[in-house]
């Protein structure tokens, strides 16, 4: 079963400071989407700020609640699987709860890391393992190592043909959950 959080806190800035990155609409629409279609079990937008909570359980609650969701059902179905928490702690026990089980904290990031591990190993491990897997994006500039020192690996970085690689949070999702659970 798996899992996947979009970390809010503690990210880095591009100065390398622990940093709150601000929730954003697109961030939460497109990761909601891409779960659905890969049958994720939850999306955890994960912030502590009371007001970024309260901005994304106002933004849910047009499509899950108001007239969004009536006018577009397949938009309340992928954010009916959203869920937010004020910590990685919090997902996890969350995730303990619905399972009965600890999930493994897998991370993803734009650079080399030294607990990398493949994607055809991550593939593996998804498809042979039967606890539960819990798949953690940064936002801003990357997850803090306070965040990185909780997980049990690291997914290597996905890599296009040239040198640049500064995918937007979004893209990410989407590709990982591709490579990991498409056909």
């Amino acid at each position: 079963m798996i899992f996947v959080a979009l970390i809010h806190y503690p990210v880095l800035n591009r100065h390398g400071d622990v940093i709150n990155s601000a929730v954003t609409n697109l961030d939460m629409h497109d990761i909601s989407r891409a779960a659905r279609t890969y049958g994720v079990k939850r999306y955890y937008v994960v912030t502590p700020l009371p007001d970024q909570q309260q901005l994304a359980a106002d933004l849910a609650g047009h499509w899950l609640h108001g007239t969004g969701g009536e006018k577009n059902p397949d938009r309340k179905n992928a954010l009916g699987i959203m869920k937010i928490t004020d910590s990685l702690e919090s997902a996890v026990a969350d995730i303990a709860g619905i399972t009965g089980q600890k999930p493994e904290i897998y991370a993803t990031s734009a650079m080399e890391r030294v607990k990398s591990v493949s994607w055809e190993e991550m593939r593996e491990k998804i498809k042979q393992d039967d606890r539960p897997f819990l798949l953690i994006f940064g936002t801003a500039s990357g997850l803090a190592d306070e965040i990185i020192e909780k997980t049990d690996g690291i997914i290597s970085p996905i890599k296009g043909p040239t040198e640049y690689n500064h995918l937007s949070v979004r893209s990410a999702a989407s590709i990982t959950l591709d490579r990991l659970l498409g056909r």
